[in-house]
């Protein structure tokens, strides 16, 4: 269970967003909005060329949030929940640690072999 508060909340629960202030409350109602200089920074002191997150729903399924390219959000459940109509992704690393996606959509109704449910309420999404 992710506790609702503290350095794991934030880790799981923040996202990126265009905002001029290094960040703020996120309107989840836990973790924060970060901006890209606190991304730059954060890379830099690191040395990291790039950060890697999920848990946030792209319609394409991949997505680098700023100009520099050092952070990706990549979601890999195709059509999220039978009705967002979303592509889903897989992030690939050669050896070189140069990187390509791969791209999918949903698999059709009748390839899946499970039955039709309710969707979840809008708070899941």
């Amino acid at each position: 269970e992710i506790p609702h508060e503290g350095a794991f909340c934030d880790l799981v629960w923040s996202d990126p967003e265009d905002i001029a202030a290094p960040w703020q409350v996120s309107p989840r109602g836990a973790g924060y909005l970060f901006g890209s200089r606190v991304t730059d920074e954060f890379c830099f002191v690191n040395r990291l060329e790039l950060i890697a997150r999920a848990h946030q729903l792209v319609m394409e399924g991949r997505r680098y949030h700023f100009p520099g390219r050092n952070l990706v959000t990549v979601w890999s459940a195709p059509n999220y929940c039978y009705r967002c109509g979303n592509v889903a992704a897989i992030l690939e690393l050669d050896e070189n640690l140069d990187r390509s996606f791969k791209i999918f959509d949903a698999a059709p109704q009748e390839a899946r072999g499970v039955p039709i449910k309710n969707p979840p309420p809008d708070y899941f999404l």
